[in-house]
Formats: structure tokens, C-alpha cells, sequence
């Protein structure tokens, strides 16, 4: 397997902690946004067989990780986005494929269909972002973490469709220890702070301009999704041009993690139909 290096540049000024693998056309890879995730806890098990024919790099993106805590309050998204566009330049990287999971692929969804795409997409592939969240017991684990181990357990029922991860206390404790590193609870909690009598704010939608997309797209739905109903990686795919739909089965909100090998030879697949020659 083909270990990755962790390695931080500033970006503006802030510290931005990504991990890098592998040479040639490359594959920028946007984490998910649930409390305690980070670049290498969502692209682990993805990196080594990219990296086999590909430069990968996986940023931690602001508030995760070993990246600056910080939050914009008037716009989160887009000080997100605006910063992986700049990491993307000061990595020399004007094109690239990208893939998201969860957050990192409504990311996606939200630049590249708007006004005036920042990040330098050439590909992407969407993994289980872009579906409307549904208000369950599920996305109240995702949303109203209090920064308990029990808590983070309700947050791994959540995203898998076994349940096996959450009966793994080395994966739970592993991913709680990542949510209450200095900083990392604070910069995600504080994006759903809200003044007092306030009414708490929608989930966030899926409707979307997809008809702007003009890269080549796949949207990939976890077939045991807890949070997104079935059907909406093919309802989004037939509003983009060329864009195709994939279902992997037995998967939940991250089946790259899930079923790792199924999404790794998705991902390969399409990015060697759509793959520049380096050089």
C-alpha cells in the first residue's frame, strides 16, 4: 500500500494540515462535515489505491483536523470552499479531479453551481451529498453532539449502515478524541449558534442549479443511507449533463469507508475515463 505523508502549508495566513500521496493527474479529497471527522479518518481506506495512479491530496478544511479553527458566521460554506480553492493554488494545482463525501460534496455542488465556480473542478464524483438530510434520530445525533463518547457512538450509528462501528470502542474512542481536540468542538458548534428566541434554522436543501454543472459527475448513494432517502443520487444525476448514478449496497452515509473497496474501483473507473496525461 502507498503510505501518505501529513504535511501543513498556510493558506492566508492559515495553518492547513492535508495529507499528500502518489504523483501524477491529481484528486483532491473533501471530508464529510459531522463532528470529529478529519481528512485522514474519511479517506484512509481510499488514499493507497488512488494514489497507485494518482497525486492525492486530502485537506483537513477549516474548523477539522489539524486546520486553523475558525468560522465565518455570516458564510461558513463559502469561506470553506474559498479556502480549498487557495490551497488548490498554493499546491500549483489549476485542475483536478475532485471528490467529496457528505459536507465535502454538497461543497461541491454549491460551487459548482454557482455564479462563479472558485474551485479548479475538472471531474467530480459526489458520495453521499446532495439528497435533502432527513429530520430523524439520526441527524439529531449528527446536529446536537454534545461532546460525549455516548454522543459521538450515536454519531457512528449514524453514518454507517453496520453495526459493527458503533460496538467498536477503538473506532468510537478514536473519533471522539479527534471531536474534542482543542478547538474542534467549538468551530462546529458554533456555526449552529443562534441568538435567543430565535427559530433554529431549516436543514439545508437540496435544490440546486444542477443544469450549471459542466464537468463530468458522478453522484454516489450509500444503499443503507440513515440520513437520505433512497433515490436522490439518481434524481440529482438526471438534472446534470452526462452525469451518471451509482448505489453501493450495504453502505451507509460514508461508503468509502463502508465498503471501501466497492467506491475505490468506482472512483478508479471514472477518473481514468476522464484522466489527463501528466507532463
Amino acid at each position: 500500500m502507498t503510505a501518505f505523508e501529513r504535511k501543513t502549508v498556510l493558506v492566508d495566513g492559515l495553518l492547513t494540515s492535508y495529507l499528500e500521496a502518489g504523483q501524477g493527474d491529481p484528486v483532491i479529497l473533501l471530508h464529510g462535515g459531522e463532528f470529529g471527522v478529519s481528512a485522514e479518518l474519511g479517506w484512509e481506506r481510499n488514499i493507497a489505491a488512488l494514489a497507485r495512479h494518482h497525486r492525492v491530496l486530502a485537506p483537513d478544511m477549516l474548523g477539522f483536523g489539524g486546520t486553523a479553527k475558525v468560522i465565518d458566521f455570516n458564510d461558513g460554506r463559502g469561506m470553506r470552499i474559498r479556502h480549498i480553492a487557495r490551497f488548490c493554488a498554493e499546491m500549483g494545482v489549476d485542475s483536478a479531479h475532485f471528490v467529496g463525501n457528505s459536507m465535502g460534496a454538497v461543497n461541491l455542488f454549491v460551487d459548482t453551481t454557482s455564479d462563479s465556480p472558485r474551485l479548479p473542478v475538472r471531474s467530480m464524483v459526489t458520495i453521499c451529498g446532495g439528497g435533502e438530510i432527513q429530520p430523524n434520530e439520526f441527524s439529531a445525533a449528527l446536529y446536537d453532539y454534545d461532546a460525549t463518547l455516548e454522543g459521538m457512538r450515536r454519531i457512528v450509528g449514524a453514518l454507517f449502515y453496520s453495526p459493527a462501528y458503533p460496538a467498536d470502542e477503538a473506532y468510537v474512542q478514536r473519533r471522539y478524541q479527534s471531536s474534542i481536540a482543542p478547538g474542534a468542538w467549538e468551530a462546529l458548534a458554533a456555526a449552529r449558534f443562534r441568538r435567543p428566541g430565535l427559530e433554529p434554522p431549516p436543514l439545508p436543501s437540496s435544490r440546486r442549479a444542477y443544469d450549471r454543472i459542466a464537468v463530468p459527475t458522478l453522484v454516489v448513494e450509500g444503499g443503507g443511507d440513515k440520513l437520505l432517502p433512497p433515490g436522490w443520487a439518481a434524481e440529482i444525476a438526471g438534472q446534470i449533463r452526462g452525469a451518471r448514478s451509482a448505489v453501493v449496497a450495504d453502505a451507509g452515509h460514508c461508503p468509502q469507508i463502508e465498503q471501501a473497496d466497492i467506491v475505490n474501483e468506482l472512483l478508479l473507473e471514472f477518473l481514468a475515463e476522464h484522466k489527463v496525461a501528466s507532463g
